[in-house]
């Protein structure tokens, strides 16, 4: 994914590399003009001449590029995005190479538009699986295709998806599913367009009575109405019911284990479970190395 700077153009106008560094502050007007006589001397792209300047990082580049093409990511120690969420801040990883095929896989086999499906759980059997995370970073990808996509935190036990993106979680999900007014419980990400939190909320006594009211699957209809694509963070099989009845609700699940970690009979009854309770399972994904 490391585009090289020999192919970098400067296109003109407010997209250009030059103007997009230098609103970014990362760039001066009288250094853009130094790239351009050299650009002008030796023939070179704007992102090389930059770099061989050293007014710009090959960093810099690549980050005016992303925005140029309309792929946005996070730079470090600019947003509370958690660094583990690694598809918003290093698009150029094996990891999120790893993560664009995935969805490509659910873009073909589940979220297809003659399918007319647009909400999937993230299920695992076992706590430690990397569930929480692989939620997350699909919300981040999906975004990154411009789906307007919207993580939801299901698990009303031990949320997650708050941390992992800054956002408040004095209300959300549980809030909703009390039938009070909640206007703000759904957070845009910052420099993230197209990507969207609802959180879990507060904690609430009894999150398997609350997930089962008819006002989840009437919230779930709704998001699916105004988001291109909804993914739902669940708790692990091994603490709850919870997950199974989620991802009934949404239809289907994506099947989260961790190699070393995960118990394939564990695994397997799982499976089991949410077939029995109607959810199909779109697929399974391997964490770890």
């Amino acid at each position: 994914m490391n585009a090289p700077l020999t192919s970098t153009l400067d296109m003109p106008g407010e997209n250009s590399i030059g103007a997009i560094l230098t609103a970014a502050g990362r760039l001066q007007a009288g250094e853009k003009e130094r790239i351009a006589r050299l650009q002008r001397d030796k023939g070179l792209r704007f992102g090389e001449a930059a770099v061989q300047l050293g007014l710009a990082s090959e960093r810099d580049i690549r980050y005016a590029m992303a925005r140029q093409f309309d792929y946005p990511y996070l730079q470090r120690g600019e947003s509370g995005v958690a660094a583990s969420v690694v598809a918003a801040y290093n698009p150029f990883s094996a990891q999120s190479e790893a993560l664009r095929a995935l969805r490509s896989q659910l873009m073909l086999r589940w979220f297809h538009r003659t399918a007319g499906r647009r909400t999937l759980a993230v299920a695992s059997a076992q706590t430690g699986e990397g569930r929480s995370w692989l939620a997350a970073n699909l919300g981040v990808a999906f975004s990154q295709l411009g789906e307007r996509t919207l993580l939801i935190d299901a698990d009303l036990r031990k949320p997650t998806l708050h941390t992992l993106f800054g956002v408040d979680n004095r209300s959300g999900l549980s809030t909703l599913l009390l039938g009070r007014p909640a206007p703000d419980a759904i957070r845009r990400v910052p420099d993230l367009r197209s990507l969207a939190v609802l959180p879990a909320g507060i904690v609430p006594p009894n999150p398997q009575e609350l997930l089962a009211r008819p006002l989840f699957g009437k919230l779930l209809q709704q998001y699916a109405a105004s988001f291109d694509i909804v993914i739902i963070d669940t708790p692990p099989g091994d603490s709850c019911a919870d997950g199974v009845m989620v991802a009934a609700r949404a239809g289907g699940a994506l099947m989260v284990a961790r190699r070393h970690v995960s118990r394939a009979a564990a695994v397997s009854r799982y499976v089991e479970q949410l077939q029995e309770a109607g959810a199909l399972v779109a697929g399974a994904v391997i964490n770890g190395d």
